[in-house]
């Protein structure tokens, strides 16, 4: 017996809480940085602040993965997991944006950070399970589909989150401006209907998707060995966390050559991440990083909002093309194009004449951003045991962060002593992170590669 083959309508159901999950990291993303320089910290120390995200990814992925591999509940499998993350993740957007009220009881920067870290545990516990659900729930022919629709619906609530400060203060004149070292109320309005918009996304997926029970799995031919580890209500787990170092030793072939290709993709994007708005504000604005609280540097900050919101708008555009593109020339050669277009497009920056060209550029990166959240994740997809899904999506997890760590030690004291507070040079460094990424692409085996073609 197979899985059921299921009508894009169910999987894009499946997928949909990556919508508000994304909405509520490219909030974080685009604005994290500027929230931080509000409340006092100087621009070759965002880097050390935003080492909190890639670390609660390298603690809690492979944990969730873990656990949400062994039991079976009530509310199943992976839907407890994601709807925990996402409720959690929401107390943090409300309170980053407004962390000067603990004022009295702790400096406002470092409440904030501690919300960064809440946000990003949380965001972290709600990523794991969906990945693994899509492997769960999908025929090996599908998988492509499925990881290309999530990419689809994290582009467009990536879209909505970049934009949504732009447009409050444009089209609703919801003021940007900040005062006391008080967060702009464009800010704190976004944070919170982010929250709300997280929330019910998430029970979109919760009521309409179902999961494959033990049963069930069983009578799948790929999946018997899975059905026995799953342990349901009542019964004891002999299994222990420590299995996950076993895992870790015993990865597939394809997952350790995909851990280089990953690597530098994510070093790549953790400096756009942190370093975006600064450096397009000194480069392409002409401002100094200490003119952080200025009117000009919230409109520089909103822009690269909009520019987060473009390249996401690319990403989800893109996505719907990938399995197409990927059945035509295989997911390796589609991954590594993409790859080296988004490096060109980061490379691209320091030329444009001003900020409007710079939606250019965040086409390329738009186009690298889709491939690196579906085409990874599909080549892995096949070469993972059923019965480990959840923790190898887990500890795969450890190529994204591990890069981003790195990148957060180093990025900041480069920015100061190499590049002289020219922040410009970080997304340089990124671009050129990417194209490294696009020839470790040919390195990689793809096991289903004969099924794609």
């Amino acid at each position: 017996m197979e899985k059921r083959r299921l009508s894009f309508w169910q999987i894009w159901n499946m997928s949909f809480g990556f919508l508000g999950i994304q909405m509520g990291f490219a909030l974080q993303n685009a604005n994290a940085s500027r929230i931080l320089q509000i409340f006092g910290a100087d621009v070759h120390q965002l880097s050390w602040f935003w080492i909190i995200a890639p670390l609660m990814g390298l603690i809690v992925q492979p944990i969730i993965g873990h656990y949400s591999d062994k039991t079976w509940g009530m509310f199943g499998r992976r839907k407890p997991y994601f709807l925990a993350g996402a409720i959690m993740a929401s107390i943090g957007l409300v309170l980053m944006p407004q962390a000067d009220i603990f004022i009295a009881f702790l400096p406002a920067l470092w409440v904030g950070a501690g919300m960064l870290m809440i946000m990003d545990a949380s965001f972290n516990v709600a990523m794991e399970p969906f990945r693994a659900l899509v492997g769960d729930n999908l025929r090996t022919d599908q998988r492509t589909l499925g990881f290309s629709v999530q990419t689809a619906l994290i582009g467009f609530g990536a879209v909505i989150g970049s934009w949504l400060p732009y447009a409050l203060n444009n089209w609703f004149g919801i003021s940007n401006e900040t005062a006391g070292g008080a967060v702009p109320l464009n800010l704190i309005l976004s944070f919170i209907i982010g929250a709300i918009i997280l929330i019910g996304s998430i029970l979109v997926t919760v009521i309409t998707t179902k999961e494959y029970p033990p049963e069930e799995l069983a009578s799948f031919e790929d999946e018997k060995t899975h059905s026995e580890t799953i342990v349901k209500d009542g019964k004891e787990d002999t299994s222990s966390l420590l299995d996950i170092f076993t895992d870790f030793k015993k990865m597939p072939t394809t997952m350790r050559q995909l851990s280089w290709v990953q690597f530098f993709s994510w070093f790549g994007l953790f400096g756009l991440w942190v370093f975006a708005t600064p450096a397009i504000a000194q480069h392409t604005y002409g401002l100094l990083y200490t003119d952080s609280s200025s009117p000009a540097y919230q409109n520089a900050g909103d822009w690269v909002g909009i520019l987060f919101g473009v390249y996401n708008l690319v990403s989800a555009l893109y996505a719907f093309t990938l399995p197409y593109i990927a059945k035509k020339i295989g997911r390796k050669k589609t991954h590594a194009a993409s790859l080296v277009i988004g490096g060109l497009g980061l490379l691209s920056i320091y030329i444009m004449p001003d900020e409007n060209w710079l939606i250019i550029s965040m086409i390329g990166v738009g186009i690298a951003w889709a491939s690196i959240l579906a085409m990874p994740y599909a080549i892995l997809a096949g070469s993972i045991s059923p019965k480990k899904m959840g923790v190898y999506m887990g500890i795969f997890n450890f190529f994204i962060v591990v890069p981003q760590i790195i990148n957060a030690l180093i990025g900041g004291p480069l920015v100061k002593y190499a590049y002289n507070n020219h922040a410009i040079f970080a997304l340089l460094m990124s671009g050129v992170s990417f194209l490294i990424a696009a020839a470790l692409v040919f390195k990689v085996k793809d096991v289903d590669d004969v099924i794609q073609s």
